[in-house]
C-alpha cells in the first residue's frame, strides 16, 4: 500500500482519506501541552470533590483549544513564520526582548511541571528518590531529544506515540473503575455546585491556553508544508484542522478519563484528594496494583513528552523573538536546573506543579492576544486571513481565558 505525499495531494493526484496521513503530526506535539503533569492535579482534584460534575468545563475547554492552536497552525501556513518571528517585525526591539523574557519564564515554569511530574512518576512506580528520578528523568528527555536528529517526523512520530500511551494508561484505568453511565452523561450538562466548583472549573478553563504551545504550533506549521498561493495554503489548513480536531479530541479524552477515575474511585467514598502521590496509593488499595502502575506510568509519559515540546518552544521563542540560538542540549540542561534544585531542596512536588501553573498564568496574554491580532490582519495572512466571525469569537475566548487567569492569580495571593 502507498501513500501520498503532501504535494500529491495539493496537486489533485491523489483522493480519499489517505490524503490526510502527509499532514498528521504537528497538533499531536502542541497536544501534550495540553496534557502535562500539572493538569493532572486538577482534573482529579474536580473529580474527588465535585464527581462527573465538572465534565462540561474540560469540554468547553477544549472546544476553546481547538480555535486556539488552529489560529497558531494557520499562521504559520499562512506567512511562513512563526509568532515570535511576526511580533519581532511588527513590534519596537524593547518590545521583542520583554516579550522574549516573559516567553522563556513561562516555558522553564511549565517545564518544571513537566519536569517534576516525570521525576515523581519514577517515584511513585520504582519507589526512587525525588532527586535520583529527577537525575533518571534528565537522561531520559536528552534521549527523546536525540529523535529530532533523525528529522522532524521521527520527532513527531515518537511524541505522538507517546500520546497513544497515555491514552492506553487512562483507558485502561476508565475501564476498571466502571463510572456510573448516567452521571457520566448529566456531567455534560453546565451546572456549578457552590463557590469551590467555580473556583475550580476556573483552573481548568484558565490552564487551557498554554503559551508555548502557541508559539510552537506556529512554527511546526511554518516550513512543513509550503503552499505555492493562498488556494494550496488552505487546502493545507483544511487538513492541519483536521490534525487539530483530532489530537485536541485526544488530549480532551485523556483529561476527562482523569476526572472520571477519580469521579468513580474517590469521590463515591467520599475522598477529596488533591496530591498526585495519595491518587496513586488510592488507586493501588481500591483498584489493584495494575491501575496504580497505569496511572505511575501515564504520569512519567506524560511528564517526558511534556519535556521536551517546553525545550522545543524555548528555541522557538529565542529565535523568533531576538535571532539567537543556543543548542538545544545546553538549553535542555539549563531549564533542568531549576527542577533538580526544587527537588533537591525537597519541596512538595504537587504544590511546586501548582506554581508552575500560576507563572505559566502570567504569559497567557502575551501569547494570544497577539495571535488574534495577526491572524485578523489580512495584509499578513493574505487569503487565510480570519473571517469576522472567527475574529469575535477569538476575542471572546482571549477575553475568558485572560479574565479566567487574573482570577486565578487573586485567588491564590490574596484568597483564603
Amino acid at each position: 500500500m502507498t501513500f501520498p505525499t503532501a504535494d500529491d495531494v495539493l496537486n489533485g493526484k491523489s483522493h480519499g482519506i489517505k490524503n490526510i496521513l502527509p499532514f498528521l503530526g504537528p497538533a499531536f506535539i502542541a497536544a501534550v501541552a495540553y496534557i502535562d503533569p500539572g493538569n493532572f492535579a486538577t482534573n482529579i482534584t474536580a473529580g474527588s470533590e465535585y464527581g462527573y460534575l465538572l465534565l462540561w468545563v474540560i469540554a468547553f475547554s477544549n472546544l476553546m483549544a481547538v480555535l486556539i492552536q488552529s489560529l497558531s497552525a494557520k499562521l504559520g501556513i499562512a506567512t511562513g513564520k512563526n509568532l515570535p518571528e511576526i511580533a519581532r517585525e511588527k513590534f519596537k526591539k524593547s518590545t521583542s526582548i520583554l516579550l522574549w523574557i516573559q516567553a522563556e519564564l513561562v516555558i522553564m515554569a511549565t517545564d518544571l511541571a513537566e519536569f517534576i511530574g516525570a521525576a515523581l512518576g519514577l517515584y511513585l512506580l520504582f519507589d526512587i528518590p525525588m532527586l535520583p528520578a529527577a537525575l533518571i528523568t534528565a537522561v531520559g528527555s536528552f534521549a527523546i531529544l536525540e529523535l529530532q536528529r533523525r528529522g522532524v517526523r521521527a520527532f513527531e512520530a515518537g511524541v505522538s506515540a507517546m500520546v497513544m500511551m497515555v491514552v492506553l494508561a487512562f483507558a485502561f484505568q476508565t475501564f476498571l473503575a466502571h463510572p456510573s453511565g448516567g452521571a457520566l452523561v448529566a456531567g455534560f450538562i453546565p451546572k456549578f455546585d457552590g463557590v469551590n466548583s467555580i473556583l475550580l472549573a476556573t483552573g481548568i478553563l484558565g490552564a487551557t491556553v498554554m503559551p508555548h504551545a502557541i508559539y510552537l504550533h506556529s512554527s511546526l506549521t511554518q516550513h512543513r508544508v509550503v503552499g505555492k498561493d493562498d488556494e494550496q495554503k488552505r487546502k493545507i489548513f483544511k487538513f492541519e484542522f483536521i490534525d487539530i480536531v483530532i489530537a485536541m479530541i485526544i488530549a480532551g479524552a485523556i483529561n476527562m478519563s482523569m476526572l472520571i477515575i477519580a469521579a468513580a474511585v474517590f469521590h463515591t467514598k467520599g475522598m477529596n484528594v488533591e496530591d498526585l502521590d495519595v491518587a496513586f496509593n488510592s488507586l493501588h488499595d481500591m483498584l489493584g496494583p495494575t491501575a496504580a502502575i497505569s496511572f505511575g506510568l501515564g504520569l512519567l509519559i506524560a511528564g517526558l513528552a511534556s519535556s521536551s515540546v517546553g525545550t522545543l518552544s524555548g528555541d522557538v521563542v529565542m529565535q523568533g523573538f531576538i535571532k539567537k540560538h543556543i543548542p538545544i542540549y545546553l538549553r535542555r540542561f539549563i531549564t533542568m536546573l531549576p527542577p533538580l534544585l526544587i527537588i533537591g531542596f525537597g519541596a512538595n512536588a504537587t504544590k511546586a506543579l501548582v506554581w508552575s501553573q500560576v507563572i505559566l498564568s502570567f504569559g497567557i496574554a502575551f501569547a494570544l492576544i497577539p495571535l488574534i491580532k495577526f491572524t485578523s490582519d489580512k495584509k499578513i495572512m493574505g487569503g487565510l486571513v480570519n473571517h469576522k466571525i472567527t475574529t469575535f469569537i477569538g476575542w471572546i475566548v482571549a477575553a475568558i481565558v485572560v479574565l479566567l487567569n487574573l482570577y486565578l492569580l487573586y485567588e491564590t495571593f490574596m484568597g483564603a
